[in-house]
């Protein structure tokens, strides 16, 4: 049982769950609402015991996922600048810079499912579980998700 005198997940988890919700599209200045909003439903609902980082995870691609719809449905449109590269900028900071890109183009439920597979590094099964889909699903949308990452890449990057 969790003892509310402690933080709910450990520095690792917290990060790991930040990354989640920033690869899938929070913008940073929601990021420690929806962190805030995650704890909270957890005392309502605490998760199984040792399984925190993962329903944390799951919860904070659901809080994204809300997000998106929530902003598709009041016709908002929301651009990211991105900064060109400077030359001799290390070939890091390039692919990061395409895959957000990438990310960016890709639907809501084709991002999450890369995400929580690739980033948050969660099995097919715990995938389905936490969006409620079955497995054939998430492979399928992961299928398509990183063709579709592949086809915006540039050729260079993907060596």
């Amino acid at each position: 049982m969790w003892n509310r005198r402690e933080p709910f997940l450990s520095h690792a988890d917290a990060g790991r769950v930040r990354r989640v919700l920033f690869l899938n599209g929070m913008p940073a200045g929601e990021i420690e609402d929806a962190m805030q909003e995650i704890e909270l439903r957890a005392l309502r609902r605490p998760p199984r015991e040792g399984a925190r980082g993962v329903w944390a995870s799951a919860v904070a691609t659901n809080l994204a996922m809300d997000r998106h719809r929530r902003v598709a449905r009041a016709d908002r449109v929301t651009t990211v600048h991105h900064v060109a590269p400077a030359a001799g900028d290390d070939e890091r900071f390039l692919l990061r810079d395409a895959v957000g890109r990438g990310l960016e183009g890709l639907g809501a439920e084709l991002r999450a499912t890369l995400v929580l597979r690739f980033y948050a590094d969660f099995a097919v099964a715990e995938i389905a579980s936490a969006m409620d889909v079955p497995e054939g699903t998430v492979k399928s949308r992961l299928h398509r998700a990183v063709a579709e990452l592949r086809a915006v890449l540039p050729r260079e990057t993907l060596r």
